[in-house]
């Protein structure tokens, strides 16, 4: 059988855990790259939702604007609990 016979499953949420994850590693290295702590900036950013906690370079601010708030803090929070389910 000719593996373009079968179905393939695509999930929208993993993409979008992948997303998350790509866009969160690059915002975290941008701010490492500039001399901020990189913890303490996304803390920032994440509880008031300010855009200036994030730094421009690599356009992390840019890539993190186009994330929402609550989807970065459910993939955050589901990550850490991984494995206790």
């Amino acid at each position: 059988m000719d593996s373009n016979d079968k179905t393939r499953m695509f999930s929208a949420s993993e993409l979008e855990k992948i997303n998350i994850r790509e866009c969160l590693k690059t915002v975290y290295q941008a701010l490492q790259e500039k001399g901020y702590r990189p913890l303490d900036q996304l803390v920032g950013y994440l509880v008031s939702g300010d855009p200036s906690y994030i730094t421009s370079h690599k356009d992390a601010r840019f890539l993190i604007g186009q994330l929402e708030r609550i989807d970065i803090l459910e993939e955050i929070v589901s990550d850490y609990f991984k494995g206790l389910e």
